[in-house]
C-alpha cells in the first residue's frame, strides 16, 4: 500500500430491499496521498455520500477493499473526523461548549477544554460568539463552529459531506477560505463531497468525478493550479470550461471512455 492514506480497490455497493438489488457504487478506485485535499463530485444519486460513509465507517462495502494507512480498515468508526451539511450542533450548549465537546470526550475536563477551543475562535471567525447558543447564530456561524468542532477531534483525515452547500455565495466562499487554511496550517488530508465545480477546483489537489448511479469514477483530474487561487486566474476560468465541458457530456459517452481504472490527468 505504500503511504496512501486511503487506497480503495475494485469498491462496490449495493442495496436490497424486498427483493430488488440496486447498484449504488461500481468499480471504485482511488488513492488518497497523505495531506491531500481530495474532492469527489458528481451529479445527485451518484453514491458521493455512501462512498464518504463507508470511509467512516457509517457502511460497509458490498465488495472490493479498501486500506488504510493510520488504522486498521476495520476499526475505522470513531478514527475519522466527519463533518455532514447539517452542523448537528447542541442546541442547549454554548459555541465554546459545542466545539470543546471533542475535547471533553477524549478526557480533558470542560474548564481546560474551553479554554484550549478559546486560543482558536478568531481563526474561525468566531471572537466574540463564545457564549452564543446555536439559535442565535446564523448558518455560517454555525458551519464554523462545526468546522472548529472537527477540528477538534485530532483526526488526521477529515470526511465533509457538502458542509457548505446550504450556505449563501459569499458566506460560501469565505467558509473554502478557512478550510483552506486550516488544511494548510494543520496539514490535514481531507475528502470534500460538493456538487460546486467551483468549490472543488479552488480547494482541491485532486478531483474525481463519478457518474450517475450507479456511481463510477468516469474523471480523475489533478489540479495543478498555484496556491492560494482566485476564480479570476485565466487558469482556473480555462480549467473550469473544461470540467463543465465534461460534464456536459451525455453519460453513455463518458462511460465508454472510461470503461477502465481511471488515471490522474494533470490540469
Amino acid at each position: 500500500m505504500g503511504d496512501h492514506v486511503i487506497e480503495v480497490s475494485d469498491l462496490c455497493k449495493t442495496y436490497t430491499h424486498e427483493g430488488k438489488v440496486t447498484s449504488v457504487l461500481s468499480e471504485i478506485n482511488l488513492t488518497v496521498e497523505p495531506n491531500e485535499f481530495v474532492s469527489i463530485i458528481g451529479p445527485s444519486a451518484s453514491g458521493k455520500s455512501t462512498l464518504l460513509n463507508i470511509f467512516a465507517g457509517l457502511e460497509e462495502p458490498s465488495s472490493g477493499s479498501i486500506s488504510m494507512s493510520e488504522f486498521n480498515y476495520s476499526d475505522r468508526l470513531g478514527q475519522v473526523a466527519y463533518m455532514p451539511q447539517n452542523d448537528s450542533l447542541l442546541p442547549w450548549r454554548t459555541v465554546l461548549d459545542n466545539a470543546a465537546l471533542p475535547l471533553e470526550i477524549r478526557g480533558f475536563n470542560r474548564k481546560v477544554a474551553r479554554a484550549m477551543i478559546h486560543s482558536s475562535l478568531n481563526d474561525f471567525g468566531l471572537s466574540g460568539f463564545a457564549n452564543f447558543l446555536p439559535s442565535k447564530l446564523s448558518g455560517g456561524m454555525r458551519q464554523r463552529v462545526a468546522l472548529l468542532r472537527t477540528i477538534m477531534t485530532e483526526r488526521q483525515l477529515l470526511l465533509l459531506d457538502e458542509p457548505f452547500g446550504a450556505l449563501d455565495a459569499l458566506t460560501r466562499e469565505e467558509m473554502q477560505g478557512i478550510l483552506h487554511n486550516l488544511w494548510r496550517d494543520y496539514k490535514k488530508t481531507i475528502i470534500l463531497v460538493t456538487h460546486d465545480v467551483d468549490e472543488s477546483l479552488i480547494l482541491s489537489d485532486t478531483i474525481y468525478v463519478l457518474s450517475p448511479r450507479p456511481g463510477r469514477i468516469i474523471k480523475s483530474l489533478r489540479v495543478d493550479l498555484d496556491r492560494p487561487r482566485t476564480y479570476k486566474d485565466a487558469k482556473f476560468i480555462k480549467l473550469k470550461a473544461d470540467l463543465l465541458d465534461f460534464l456536459k457530456t451525455p453519460a453513455e459517452s463518458k462511460l465508454k471512455a472510461n470503461n477502465k481504472r481511471p488515471e490522474l490527468h494533470n490540469a
